[in-house]
């Protein structure tokens, strides 16, 4: 079970999640899950009025106009803000990330990392010469039954690795939203603050992290087919990718965000010489292990066969459900371990794991390929 921190709260900053926005209400509270921060400080919207009424009906007492005027003043203050969660739309992340960082203030940031490659490399090379850290967060890291499959990969209980399938499927994008008011959907389907990617870098990045963190496998080469179904829609919203590892394992990732009847149908198998292992988000608590000819075994968060990995990032006894703002938290609460860390100048604690800008430029690249694959009639390409 996580263990109660006894050192005193954080104090955290965010720029975007203003009234209306889903991720930044998200975020507030898996910061807060765990006693691990305090949000004190916000540039919460892209007007200064809507900045302030935001700010107003969460209590905050600083409200800011923008970031960079955040950034430099809580920089100054002796109270200032230690870590800043930004939760704007992607082109927006990259800007305000290495205004703080370069302030020496530790970055949580939404994914994917930026709209483009050229922010992200920007990005990078502020991260490279900050004294602060870069957190990412890809959330389904996050869930106590994806650290168990991935302390079982690494343990070998499925031998040498040879097939991933993963898959985010989702409904909600099969009629034009985002032609009817849906603010979510305006800017996910907008190239100039989503970037190229459509369902490929919303939810394909996710499930591109998830396969690689469970596997451990690098990926080498991909082939992607990218669709466009919703008439008049800029970016995809179908992707089928084909993914080749290192070490000669095979993958397919399937994203959709116009397969009605599903919601977050994220899913994950992994298969190898001796067994294979699946998981499904709607389902988080268990997952499902089949040693090769042998019956399937259910295994439980913090139940009968579950390990210390998963038990660090579990808070609740077996049975009760834990789920998506949880194993958000727990990225929080990793990130606040680390963070403490620095502070003190040692290392992270053993175990600590948060997804890193590296993750953020590997779903980039990710971006990137499926984009110039498709283009070329779904050739291969090296990644």
């Amino acid at each position: 079970m996580s263990a109660p921190v006894p050192n005193r709260p954080l104090r955290l900053g965010m720029v975007g999640g203003g009234a209306g926005a889903f991720i930044g209400a998200v975020h507030r509270i898996a910061a807060r899950l765990d006693g691990d921060f305090t949000l004190v400080a916000g540039a919460l919207s892209s007007t200064p009025e809507k900045s302030r009424e935001s700010a107003q009906a969460l209590g905050l007492a600083r409200s800011y106009d923008d970031f960079e005027a955040m950034a430099k003043a809580e920089a100054r203050r002796k109270d200032g803000i230690e870590a800043v969660a930004i939760v704007t739309p992607n082109h927006m992340h990259a800007a305000p990330a290495i205004a703080f960082l370069k302030r020496g203030i530790h970055v949580i940031c939404d994914k994917p990392l930026t709209a483009t490659m050229a922010q992200a490399k920007q990005l990078a090379k502020a991260a490279e010469k900050a004294d602060a850290l870069f957190v990412l967060t890809h959330n389904y890291t996050g869930y106590p039954m994806i650290r168990q499959a991935r302390a079982m990969v690494e343990a070998g209980a499925l031998g040498r690795i040879r097939l991933v399938q993963v898959e985010y499927v989702q409904d909600w994008l099969t009629e034009a939203a985002e032609k009817s008011g849906s603010k979510q959907a305006e800017w996910r389907t907008d190239p100039e603050r989503s970037g190229a990617g459509g369902a490929t870098g919303d939810i394909g990045t996710h499930a591109y992290n998830l396969a690689c963190f469970v596997s451990g496998l690098t990926p080498q080469a991909l082939a992607a087919d990218l669709s466009v179904f919703v008439p008049g829609r800029a970016l995809d919203d179908n992707a089928h990718v084909l993914l080749r590892f290192e070490g000669g394992a095979k993958g397919m990732l399937w994203a959709s965000q116009v397969a009605p009847g599903n919601e977050n149908g994220l899913r994950l198998r992994v298969y190898g010489e001796k067994g294979g292992l699946e998981w499904a988000q709607e389902d988080p608590n268990y997952l499902w292990h089949a040693p090769f000819g042998e019956p399937r075994r259910r295994i439980t968060r913090n139940g009968a066969g579950a390990g210390p990995e998963a038990g660090r990032v579990s808070r609740i006894p077996p049975g009760h459900p834990e789920g998506y703002l949880e194993g958000f938290a727990n990225i929080y609460a990793e990130a606040a371990r680390a963070i403490r860390a620095h502070q003190a100048g040692e290392k992270a604690p053993a175990g600590v794991i948060f997804p890193t800008l590296a993750d953020g430029l590997a779903g980039m690249r990710f971006v990137e390929a499926c984009v110039q694959s498709s283009r070329r009639d779904a050739a291969w390409v090296k990644l």
